[in-house]
Protein backbone atom coordinates (compact mmCIF):
# COMPACT_ATOMS: atom_id res chain seq x y z
CA UNK A 1 0.00 0.00 0.00
CA UNK A 2 2.69 2.48 0.71
CA UNK A 3 4.64 1.46 -2.29
CA UNK A 4 1.22 2.12 -4.56
CA UNK A 5 1.06 5.29 -2.90
CA UNK A 6 4.71 6.39 -3.28
CA UNK A 7 4.12 5.56 -6.90
CA UNK A 8 1.16 7.79 -6.86
CA UNK A 9 3.04 10.61 -5.40
CA UNK A 10 5.80 10.54 -8.05
CA UNK A 11 3.30 10.86 -10.77
CA UNK A 12 1.52 13.80 -9.54
CA UNK A 13 4.71 15.14 -8.84
CA UNK A 14 6.16 15.03 -12.55
CA UNK A 15 2.74 15.91 -14.02
CA UNK A 16 2.99 19.08 -11.62
CA UNK A 17 6.63 20.01 -12.14
CA UNK A 18 5.74 19.38 -16.18
CA UNK A 19 2.46 21.73 -15.63
CA UNK A 20 4.62 24.18 -13.43
CA UNK A 21 7.94 24.64 -16.18
CA UNK A 22 4.89 24.47 -19.30
CA UNK A 23 3.73 27.70 -17.73
CA UNK A 24 7.24 29.04 -17.19
CA UNK A 25 8.25 28.60 -20.87
CA UNK A 26 5.21 30.34 -21.30
CA UNK A 27 5.72 33.36 -19.47
CA UNK A 28 9.35 33.69 -20.76
CA UNK A 29 7.45 33.91 -23.93
CA UNK A 30 5.55 36.17 -23.24
CA UNK A 31 8.58 38.30 -21.90
CA UNK A 32 10.71 38.13 -24.76
CA UNK A 33 7.91 39.24 -27.48
CA UNK A 34 7.15 42.22 -24.76
CA UNK A 35 9.97 43.66 -23.36
CA UNK A 36 12.52 46.20 -24.78
CA UNK A 37 15.60 44.95 -22.28
CA UNK A 38 18.57 44.54 -23.44
CA UNK A 39 19.74 41.30 -22.05
CA UNK A 40 16.35 39.20 -23.59
CA UNK A 41 16.17 40.41 -26.62
CA UNK A 42 20.05 39.41 -27.06
CA UNK A 43 18.97 36.22 -25.61
CA UNK A 44 16.37 35.70 -28.77
CA UNK A 45 19.01 36.94 -31.73
CA UNK A 46 22.17 35.76 -30.01
CA UNK A 47 22.35 32.51 -32.54
CA UNK A 48 22.44 34.91 -35.65
CA UNK A 49 25.24 37.23 -34.67
CA UNK A 50 28.67 36.63 -35.68
CA UNK A 51 30.23 39.31 -33.44
CA UNK A 52 28.96 42.49 -31.17
CA UNK A 53 30.85 46.05 -31.08
CA UNK A 54 29.35 48.69 -28.50
CA UNK A 55 29.52 52.23 -29.53
CA UNK A 56 29.30 54.71 -26.42
CA UNK A 57 27.81 57.67 -27.48
CA UNK A 58 26.61 59.80 -24.57
CA UNK A 59 26.09 59.68 -20.49
CA UNK A 60 23.25 62.54 -20.37
CA UNK A 61 19.68 61.08 -19.76
CA UNK A 62 18.64 63.96 -21.80
CA UNK A 63 19.98 63.11 -24.94
CA UNK A 64 18.17 61.02 -27.45
CA UNK A 65 20.41 57.74 -27.34
CA UNK A 66 23.15 56.40 -25.03
CA UNK A 67 24.99 53.64 -26.49
CA UNK A 68 24.26 51.58 -29.72
CA UNK A 69 25.15 47.98 -30.55
CA UNK A 70 26.81 47.09 -33.90
CA UNK A 71 25.50 43.65 -34.52
CA UNK A 72 27.53 41.92 -37.06
CA UNK A 73 24.74 39.79 -39.08
CA UNK A 74 26.14 37.90 -42.04
CA UNK A 75 29.34 38.10 -44.55
CA UNK A 76 28.94 37.26 -48.14
CA UNK A 77 31.46 37.03 -51.14
CA UNK A 78 30.57 38.01 -54.32
CA UNK A 79 32.04 36.01 -57.84
CA UNK A 80 34.98 38.59 -57.62
CA UNK A 81 35.84 38.10 -54.06
CA UNK A 82 34.61 41.12 -52.61
CA UNK A 83 33.30 40.57 -48.96
CA UNK A 84 30.15 42.40 -48.21
CA UNK A 85 29.99 42.84 -44.27
CA UNK A 86 26.18 43.47 -42.98
CA UNK A 87 25.32 44.82 -39.66
CA UNK A 88 22.50 45.23 -37.45
CA UNK A 89 22.89 49.25 -35.77
CA UNK A 90 20.24 48.93 -32.56
CA UNK A 91 20.28 52.23 -31.34
CA UNK A 92 19.38 52.45 -27.21
CA UNK A 93 18.17 54.98 -24.14
CA UNK A 94 19.66 52.89 -21.54
CA UNK A 95 17.92 49.29 -21.27
CA UNK A 96 15.23 50.54 -24.12
CA UNK A 97 15.88 49.53 -27.46
CA UNK A 98 15.07 52.66 -29.85
CA UNK A 99 15.25 51.42 -33.42
CA UNK A 100 17.01 49.85 -36.16
CA UNK A 101 18.94 49.98 -38.91
CA UNK A 102 20.80 47.90 -41.19
CA UNK A 103 24.38 49.05 -43.10
CA UNK A 104 26.11 47.01 -45.38
CA UNK A 105 30.22 47.44 -45.42
CA UNK A 106 32.46 46.34 -48.67
CA UNK A 107 36.40 45.42 -47.83
CA UNK A 108 35.13 45.75 -44.14
CA UNK A 109 38.84 44.87 -41.85
CA UNK A 110 38.85 42.62 -39.03
CA UNK A 111 39.51 44.21 -35.80
CA UNK A 112 37.73 47.35 -37.05
CA UNK A 113 36.97 50.14 -34.50
CA UNK A 114 33.54 51.47 -34.42
CA UNK A 115 32.86 55.21 -32.86
CA UNK A 116 29.85 57.40 -32.30
CA UNK A 117 28.84 60.98 -31.68
CA UNK A 118 25.93 63.49 -31.05
CA UNK A 119 25.28 66.47 -33.78
CA UNK A 120 26.54 67.32 -37.48
CA UNK A 121 29.55 69.10 -35.80
CA UNK A 122 31.61 69.27 -32.13
CA UNK A 123 29.78 72.27 -31.79
CA UNK A 124 26.50 71.35 -32.21
CA UNK A 125 26.01 68.69 -29.74
CA UNK A 126 23.78 69.24 -27.04
CA UNK A 127 20.72 67.39 -27.32
CA UNK A 128 21.02 67.06 -30.86
CA UNK A 129 18.46 64.03 -32.89
CA UNK A 130 22.01 63.96 -35.26
CA UNK A 131 23.97 60.91 -34.77
CA UNK A 132 27.19 59.67 -36.23
CA UNK A 133 28.40 56.58 -36.68
CA UNK A 134 32.06 55.75 -37.94
CA UNK A 135 34.07 51.86 -38.27
CA UNK A 136 37.39 51.47 -39.74
CA UNK A 137 40.51 50.20 -39.11
CA UNK A 138 42.75 52.14 -36.93
CA UNK A 139 45.72 53.11 -39.33
CA UNK A 140 46.79 55.81 -41.33
CA UNK A 141 45.46 55.27 -44.94
CA UNK A 142 42.62 53.00 -44.20
CA UNK A 143 38.90 54.21 -45.26
CA UNK A 144 36.64 54.50 -42.91
CA UNK A 145 32.94 54.09 -43.54
CA UNK A 146 30.44 57.20 -42.25
CA UNK A 147 26.92 57.65 -41.46
CA UNK A 148 24.76 60.33 -40.37
CA UNK A 149 21.36 59.19 -38.55
CA UNK A 150 18.14 61.48 -37.46
CA UNK A 151 16.31 60.09 -34.45
CA UNK A 152 13.60 61.77 -33.74
CA UNK A 153 10.25 61.05 -31.72
CA UNK A 154 11.68 57.58 -31.91
CA UNK A 155 11.57 57.41 -35.81
CA UNK A 156 14.75 56.38 -37.26
CA UNK A 157 16.47 57.52 -40.59
CA UNK A 158 19.97 57.22 -42.23
CA UNK A 159 20.30 60.76 -44.04
CA UNK A 160 23.78 60.05 -45.35
CA UNK A 161 26.59 57.87 -45.89
CA UNK A 162 30.15 58.86 -47.11
CA UNK A 163 33.77 57.80 -46.43
CA UNK A 164 36.63 59.10 -45.26
CA UNK A 165 40.65 58.73 -45.35
CA UNK A 166 43.85 59.91 -43.72
CA UNK A 167 47.35 59.83 -44.50
CA UNK A 168 49.74 62.08 -43.00
CA UNK A 169 47.75 65.13 -43.27
CA UNK A 170 46.35 64.82 -46.76
CA UNK A 171 43.02 62.44 -46.67
CA UNK A 172 39.23 62.92 -48.16
CA UNK A 173 36.25 63.99 -45.75
CA UNK A 174 32.73 65.31 -45.53
CA UNK A 175 32.26 68.27 -44.22
CA UNK A 176 28.58 69.60 -43.12
CA UNK A 177 27.98 73.28 -42.85
CA UNK A 178 24.83 75.01 -40.88
CA UNK A 179 24.23 78.22 -39.99
CA UNK A 180 21.99 77.51 -36.07
CA UNK A 181 24.45 75.23 -34.09
CA UNK A 182 22.15 75.52 -30.85
CA UNK A 183 19.74 73.30 -32.14
CA UNK A 184 18.31 71.29 -34.78
CA UNK A 185 18.13 73.06 -37.98
CA UNK A 186 15.47 72.61 -40.70
CA UNK A 187 18.18 72.76 -43.58
CA UNK A 188 21.69 72.01 -43.62
CA UNK A 189 24.23 71.67 -46.00
CA UNK A 190 27.86 69.08 -47.20
CA UNK A 191 30.54 69.01 -49.29
CA UNK A 192 33.58 66.16 -49.93
CA UNK A 193 36.50 68.37 -48.86
CA UNK A 194 39.93 66.41 -50.44
CA UNK A 195 43.69 67.16 -50.03
CA UNK A 196 46.08 65.80 -52.17
CA UNK A 197 49.74 65.88 -52.37
CA UNK A 198 50.53 67.34 -55.74
CA UNK A 199 53.54 66.08 -58.48
CA UNK A 200 55.58 68.73 -57.29
CA UNK A 201 58.91 67.87 -55.40
CA UNK A 202 58.24 69.78 -52.13
CA UNK A 203 56.76 67.46 -49.73
CA UNK A 204 53.74 69.96 -48.28
CA UNK A 205 52.86 71.05 -51.12
CA UNK A 206 49.53 69.97 -52.27
CA UNK A 207 45.46 70.30 -54.02
CA UNK A 208 42.77 71.43 -52.11
CA UNK A 209 39.22 70.36 -53.60
CA UNK A 210 35.50 70.51 -53.14
CA UNK A 211 32.73 68.06 -54.35
CA UNK A 212 29.64 66.79 -54.25
CA UNK A 213 28.05 69.76 -52.66
CA UNK A 214 24.32 68.88 -51.05
CA UNK A 215 21.79 70.94 -49.97
CA UNK A 216 19.57 68.62 -47.13
CA UNK A 217 15.99 69.84 -46.14
CA UNK A 218 13.58 68.40 -43.59
CA UNK A 219 10.36 67.79 -44.92
CA UNK A 220 7.56 66.65 -42.66
CA UNK A 221 9.85 64.13 -40.53
CA UNK A 222 11.89 63.36 -43.18
CA UNK A 223 14.99 64.71 -44.31
CA UNK A 224 15.67 65.08 -48.10
CA UNK A 225 18.49 65.78 -49.97
CA UNK A 226 19.55 67.13 -53.22
CA UNK A 227 23.20 67.22 -54.82
CA UNK A 228 23.89 70.53 -55.98
CA UNK A 229 27.03 70.22 -57.99
CA UNK A 230 27.76 67.26 -60.49
CA UNK A 231 29.04 64.23 -58.92
CA UNK A 232 32.47 63.34 -58.20
CA UNK A 233 33.93 65.95 -59.83
CA UNK A 234 35.35 68.93 -58.20
CA UNK A 235 33.58 72.55 -58.37
CA UNK A 236 36.66 74.09 -56.53
CA UNK A 237 40.22 73.14 -56.80
CA UNK A 238 43.54 75.47 -55.45
CA UNK A 239 46.72 74.89 -54.66
CA UNK A 240 48.17 74.70 -51.39
CA UNK A 241 50.01 73.20 -48.54
CA UNK A 242 49.04 70.87 -46.03
CA UNK A 243 50.69 73.45 -43.20
CA UNK A 244 48.55 76.19 -44.65
CA UNK A 245 45.46 74.21 -45.23
CA UNK A 246 45.34 73.16 -41.31
CA UNK A 247 47.05 76.87 -39.92
CA UNK A 248 43.93 78.26 -41.31
CA UNK A 249 41.24 76.64 -39.17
Amino acid sequence: MKIKNLFLFLVLTIVSCQKDQKKTQTKNTLIAENTQIAEVEKKGTEERILHIDTIKISENKNDVVSHVFANLMKQEADKNSIVTSTFRLDFFKGKTKISSSTVAIQYYEKNSEWGGSLGLSNSSTKNSSFIKIETGYPACGYTFSNYLFYLKNNNLQLVHEWEAMSDGGWGIWTEFITDDLDKDPVKFYCKTVSLEPDDNDTEDSGVLKYSDSTLFSLQGNKWKKKLLSAKEKPYFEKKTTATAFYQQD
